[in-house]
């Protein structure tokens, strides 16, 4: 009896984490449409940055703000909640620049759960968490490899329905952490 519990509990959860829709929807904004703080926050980075941009974002019901511009070669992605505290930083890389272990295990994920799979686009993800935002935006514009870190992909996979777009977060390992079924919006042009 115990065993039916954990079987079912584990494809419960299983279940959620494919059951979520990433619906999001971007908004450009101007600084002064910021919660206060978020430009103080960020001006010691974005001091060489170029095209920084804001964006309100709305996923179901969160909202969110984004700041998004080009520092060196890379494009950044800063994310706030809605009273101004650091979410992540996210930025473009390349499979290459993944640990070869952690990419071994993220391919072996895709494999085992898409029939075909095309890989969209990565990001490397410094969540804040319990750390402070000068802290994890330090750390994520020293481009440092941490235990902490995420890969965020954009798959474009298909399974029985056909080809479908999704969001994927892998530790740090190249460990599975969820899933989420994307939307395409009408605003792809603008994300970095």
């Amino acid at each position: 009896m115990k065993y039916k519990f954990f079987f079912i509990a584990l494809c419960l959860l299983h279940l959620y984490s494919f059951g979520q829709t990433k619906n999001e929807k971007e908004y450009k904004i101007s600084s002064s449409e910021l919660p206060k703080g978020i430009e103080t926050q960020l001006s010691p980075f974005t001091e060489d940055a170029k095209r920084v941009r804001y964006y309100q974002e709305i996923d179901g019901d969160k909202k969110s703000y984004e700041a998004k511009f080009k520092k060196g070669r890379l494009r950044y992605s800063v994310e706030f909640d809605e009273s101004g505290s650091l979410e992540d930083v996210e930025f473009i890389i390349k499979e290459t620049d993944i640990p070869s272990e952690s990419w071994s295990n993220i391919v072996q994920y895709l494999k085992q759960n898409f029939s075909k799979f095309t890989v969209k686009k990565i990001q490397q993800q410094y969540p804040a968490k319990d750390k402070s935002s000068k802290r994890t935006l330090t750390e994520a514009f020293q481009n440092l490899i941490l235990p902490y870190i995420n890969y965020e992909l954009i798959v474009s996979g298909k399974r029985s329905k056909g080809f479908e777009q999704f969001e994927i977060l892998f530790n740090s390992e190249g460990q599975f952490v969820s899933m989420r079924k994307s939307i395409r919006s009408k605003y792809d042009h603008v994300l970095y």
